[in-house]
């Protein structure tokens, strides 16, 4: 069983959006580990704050099964192809890392630079795993976290119960 990381996000509707892909998950990947939920500006453009969490779960399946199942999630929950990378959504769901696993391909790289680059990845990634070693800069995520700039886009917790 391969340890995978994903990351939520919704500024839309958000926390019908966060429970509804949180179910859709626990269907197909079984038990998961949700980190603490935190509320942030959007990044990029102007629109409604983001409420954003890491899941951990365990599975069998392969990176691009993972991609599939993400994509197959968006589809029922009503999500339209986005164009602009940063837009207002129901729900995206980022496959952040699979293992050690480093890939890097069109539509699909691990591990996701989202997750040194922003900081409502890094948070919720430390939270759940802050001994895990990042398999590109063989830092631990708590280390990296306590080296991130927390000024550059502060985070506020929020208790939403999925």
């Amino acid at each position: 069983m391969a340890k995978v990381y994903l990351g939520l996000g919704s500024n839309i509707d958000s926390q019908y959006h966060l429970r509804l892909g949180i179910r859709e998950l626990q269907f197909h990947f079984g038990d998961l580990e949700l980190s603490k939920i935190y509320r942030n500006a959007a990044l990029g453009f102007t629109g409604a704050d983001f409420l954003n969490m890491v899941v951990g779960l365990e599975t069998d399946d392969s990176p691009e099964q993972i991609q599939g199942e993400i994509a197959a999630i968006h589809q029922r929950i009503g999500r339209r192809p986005v164009t602009a990378k940063y837009s207002s959504r129901p729900l995206d769901i980022d496959l952040l890392l699979y293992e050690d696993r480093i890939y890097d391909e069109p539509g699909l790289q691990l591990p996701r630079r989202d997750v040194l680059e922003y900081s409502f990845v890094l948070r919720p990634l430390a939270e759940l795993a802050p001994s895990l070693v990042h398999p590109v800069t063989g830092k631990s995520i708590a280390s990296q976290w306590a080296e991130y700039d927390k000024d550059s886009h502060p985070l506020t917790p929020v208790d939403v119960i999925l």
